[in-house]
């Protein structure tokens, strides 16, 4: 196990009605001028939209509002809000909404207090962000874990790269989860949120390091709750308990607590940011497609890790005859569930063919030496990956 240092100083407020608390909350964290950010009209057909404002009116806060965030949000909208807030002293971000409107409202927060063009940290100095404006948020969909991370991705509609920033002054000030507001979450939305917890949390459990069996343990136990609940909230999509235990995975699966002591891989997601700045895909269905294929290709590197994942998190049995049909079986058996959850598995499954894999291998290593840690990428070997994933 490595040394390290944890610190998650968001405030999580779970359960029934919390949403109503925002007002409040906003006010302890010294918020005067708010800015309202979201996505589109599912938060006011669902009546959160009237709740927040309804707080946020009786604390007696201005705000103003910028909705319109799309999935893999966009850098110009971001830069909107840059401006929304210079133009009126905006000292407080509310995000209402999922990964998409939480990584948009840190996007425009870093902005406010450091010194580059925004995007020049996405691009080239992910790690460089000092400060920025307090956040506050209202999680609506469990998938990125954005409510309490560090982190934020952005999509460049100018050339279509797809970059994060993290540190520590993006973790939101508070965080409320309200499982109710996910009843009406479409299928595939809740499909691809729960890949999406499952990536985090399979980035994290695919490391070099040894001797981190605590975590190993947290992640496997976290991975099986996902595997479990996700395919009944399909089947009973109002089911409070079923959403409880998924939202309060997906925070857990990317607070960095199940970093600790260990140094996760996250190749996937860089691969899977190529297929969805470009084709504009859903990004839990393109971690359905890189997963797999990423592990059939580095596997190898450390088969013991794959046999103690295999084994202990999709009861494949040592019935299997050696330790590579063992790491095959448990394949199958993810592809199986993410096709049953209706993700696909396959870029042919998301009408993508070979027309662009030279690009996007080689755009996934632009300004970066190298990809992964479990096993080091180059263009050549991401190119390879996404073969596999045809």
């Amino acid at each position: 196990m490595n040394n390290f240092e944890f610190c998650n100083p968001a405030k999580i407020i779970f359960g029934k009605g919390t949403e109503n608390q925002v007002g409040k909350l906003v006010k302890k964290c010294g918020g005067s001028k708010i800015l309202l950010h979201y996505g589109g009209s599912s938060i006011k057909k669902n009546g959160l939209y009237d709740s927040v404002v309804k707080s946020l009116k009786d604390s007696g806060l201005f705000f103003l509002e910028l909705g319109g965030v799309q999935p893999n949000p966009r850098l110009s909208l971001v830069r909107k809000g840059i401006e929304l807030c210079k133009e009126n002293d905006i000292d407080f971000i509310l995000a209402v909404g999922g990964g998409s409107v939480i990584d948009s409202a840190k996007g425009i927060a870093a902005a406010m207090k450091n010194e580059k063009d925004i995007w020049d940290y996405y691009m080239f100095h992910p790690d460089e962000v000092i400060d920025a404006l307090p956040i506050g948020v209202v999680l609506t969909i469990p998938a990125a874990g954005s409510e309490t991370s560090d982190g934020s991705v952005i999509t460049n509609e100018d050339g279509n790269y797809k970059r994060h920033i993290g540190s520590n002054c993006l973790i939101p000030k508070f965080a409320i989860l309200n499982p109710e507001v996910t009843f009406t979450l479409p299928e595939y939305q809740t499909a691809c949120g729960a890949s999406d917890i499952l990536a985090h949390l399979m980035e994290r459990y695919f490391t070099q390091v040894s001797n981190v069996d605590l975590t190993d343990r947290l992640i496997e136990a976290s991975i099986r709750s996902i595997l479990f609940n996700a395919p009944l909230a399909l089947k009973d999509p109002q089911n409070y308990d079923i959403r409880a235990e998924i939202m309060w995975a997906g925070t857990l699966a990317h607070n960095n607590l199940l970093d600790t002591g260990r140094v996760g891989d996250w190749a996937s997601h860089e691969i899977e940011h190529e297929l969805s700045g470009i084709y504009d895909i859903a990004h839990g269905a393109g971690l359905s497609i890189v997963f797999p294929a990423w592990m059939k290709y580095v596997y190898r590197e450390n088969i013991d890790k794959f046999v103690q994942f295999a084994i202990r998190v999709f009861d494949v049995d040592y019935s299997f005859d050696n330790k590579e049909r063992i790491v095959i079986e448990m394949i199958n058996r993810l592809e199986k569930w993410y096709k049953e959850m209706g993700l696909p598995t396959r870029l042919s499954d998301a009408g993508i063919n070979d027309d662009k894999l030279v690009e996007m291998s080689k755009k996934a290593l632009e300004g970066r030496l190298s990809l992964g840690n479990f096993k080091k990428l180059q263009s050549a070997d991401v190119h390879e990956i996404l073969k596999l994933a045809l």
